[in-house]
């Protein structure tokens, strides 16, 4: 389960980046709301990361 949860902020983070590229494609980028929202998720995407990726190197030992 720690494994998916690992993976699941691994794939929020890259639908962030993707969701930002985008939005400066399609000329989004004047609404800060698309961009903080990108943002806010790539943070929790990252502490989801760090956190069950810890976890699960703390089960190996």
């Amino acid at each position: 389960m720690n494994k998916s949860l690992k993976m699941l902020g691994l794939a929020i983070i890259v639908l962030a980046a993707i969701v930002l590229i985008l939005s400066y494609f399609l000329g989004w980028t004047n609404n800060n709301a698309v961009q903080a929202g990108s943002f806010a998720a790539m943070v929790v995407g990252l502490i989801i990361y760090i956190i069950f990726g810890k976890k699960q190197l703390g089960e190996q030992n």
